[in-house]
């Protein structure tokens, strides 16, 4: 087993490949991305501390340097990708979590953001579990993969992503709530296109990551098969959305890493048996499909053209770092499907909490709940709701919170079945609960006029009971953590300020 990265000019199928690097070593190279000026390109690879790294190189070979500065002896870094302003997207297991379903076993990757000499390290996405293959679209956004298991079915739970560079704006971009596709790896956006895209369709078992090759507008839908376009091969045939857990293990040929050299035209590493060799085709939507390059006992993956790219335009970053804090507006609680049938002026309040997802070897099928949900749920309190249907609040920064509606007695009508995040001083909106995301409303005067943001009211349990914060937070700040409050401490004596509440009450204190 040899791996390199090599090019190829392939007007000819017997055209020898050059090699441009080969690490010193028998380490893997692979995630390649090329910047848009197409003189340099970023990789993952084995570096420091004997973990995976980010590495760039120039175009010619030359110039290689280890960009994540991998300080960390127990933290990998890869999936990198360039930025229009320089900087770098990448994914780190410094979350420290682990996937529940292993019992925590398999590490926790998520998009973070680096300079581009590897300073300024800044998480972006705080999900449950790994996100993957983020790439840019032509409109400045960032589009990734992203796998979560909170609230969701689990074998349908790997959901695409869009977001803006600094973290801002995530949203669905295809597969929320969606039994189909179960996951939709590598996908690229279409030559100038900010809606269509093609990526390969897999299970969430089964082989891993290839899969068939779908073109997809989310323009047309976003669930199911309502945006699927084409299967190649499949010309003029209706593409129909399976639920099945192992979807693809069965299908041929196979196909990894697709990139749209044109609307019609593709470079995709393809193998088109369980005998067949791993090879670079160039494929078409009429089902055509012209070998490359093969080679006799190797596999070739992740085809580029070696060519300039139109370099999307840089989106400014929004985030405040100073404000621990982010905004979130709900237009109108009834619009969408999640209260579908609920009659106007039953929501009288929102309950807000947070996930708390489990650590590196920790978790599993029946900690929290039986097959359900396993992640730990912290109540951070309840905020009203308009007559018009409108709310407006804050939450805690850098937080997966998800939302409860509440009925005049405090009871739930409906779980919201996933979370979103704000960035530090984030304005996070919605047009209500589960509304498709290509649904929009105007804004009513009553929603206009309110626009100062409430603090959710702290939760103490029912009819006052247990309350952590009222009954173990004092114990703590007296006798083990109110000392280390970097006020007059000794040398060297921790300190825990508190720097990631939504108000400085004592009493909503977490540490």
């Amino acid at each position: 087993m040899e791996n390199e990265i090599a090019t190829l000019a392939f007007k000819q199928s017997d055209t020898r490949m050059t090699t441009l690097y080969k690490p010193a070593q028998n380490w893997f190279v692979g995630d390649v991305d090329l910047n848009f000026d197409a003189d340099r390109m970023l990789f993952s690879s084995i570096g420091t501390q004997n973990r995976w790294q980010v590495f760039e190189i120039k175009a010619d070979g030359t110039g290689l340097r280890q960009v994540s500065k991998g300080a960390a002896p127990d933290v990998d870094n890869y999936d990198p990708m360039y930025l229009p302003d320089g900087r770098i997207i990448f994914d780190s297991s410094a979350t420290f979590q682990g996937v529940p379903c292993v019992g925590g076993k398999d590490y926790v990757a998520n998009l973070h953001i680096m300079n581009a000499d590897g300073t300024g390290v800044r998480r972006l996405c705080f999900d449950q579990d790994n996100d993957w293959c983020p790439v840019m679209l032509p409109n400045g956004r960032v589009m990734y993969l992203r796998w979560e298991y909170t609230d969701s079915a689990h074998y349908f739970s790997r959901v695409l992503m869009s977001m803006n560079p600094d973290g801002t704006g995530q949203t669905e971009f295809y597969g929320s709530d969606s039994y189909w596709p179960n996951s939709l790896f590598y996908a690229r956006p279409l030559p100038g296109s900010d809606t269509k895209f093609v990526g390969i369709i897999s299970g969430h078992h089964g082989v891993r990551r290839m899969g068939e090759m779908v073109l997809f507008d989310a323009a047309k839908g976003r669930q199911e098969d309502s945006g699927a376009i084409q299967r190649i091969p499949g010309y003029g045939k209706p593409v129909k959305g399976i639920i099945k857990d192992r979807l693809v293990d069965d299908s041929w040929p196979k196909f990894l890493h697709p990139y749209p050299i044109t609307d019609k035209l593709f470079l995709v590493a393809a193998q088109l048996s369980a005998k067949s060799t791993w090879g670079i085709y160039l494929a078409d939507i009429y089902d055509n499909l012209v070998l490359l390059k093969q080679e006799p006992g190797y596999a070739l993956f992740e085809p580029l053209p070696l060519r300039k790219t139109t370099r999307p335009p840089a989106i400014v970053d929004k985030v405040n770092l100073s404000d621990p804090n982010a905004s979130v507006y709900i237009h109108n609680v009834y619009s969408g499907d999640g209260l579908k049938g609920v009659p106007r002026g039953t929501v009288k309040s929102l309950r807000v909490f947070q996930y708390e997802y489990a650590y590196r070897n920790m978790g599993g099928h029946y900690y929290v709940g039986m097959e359900g949900p396993w992640d730990v749920r912290r109540i951070i309190g309840t905020v009203p709701v308009c007559e018009d249907g409108s709310a407006m609040f804050k939450i805690p920064a850098n937080r997966p919170v998800a939302v409860q509606p509440l009925d005049a007695h405090g009871q739930a009508l409906q779980q919201m079945r996933s979370w979103f995040v704000g960035m530090p001083g984030e304005n996070v909106s919605c047009v209500g609960c589960h509304e498709k995301q290509n649904q929009s409303t105007a804004l009513t005067v009553a929603s206009a006029a309110r626009m100062e943001p409430v603090l959710p009211t702290p939760w103490h349990g029912p009819k006052r009971g247990f309350s952590f914060l009222r009954e173990v937070q004092p114990v703590l700040d007296q006798y083990c953590v109110g000392c280390h409050d970097g006020q007059g401490q000794a040398a060297g004596r921790p300190n825990f300020a508190i720097t990631n509440v939504i108000t400085t009450s004592p009493s909503l204190r977490v540490i």
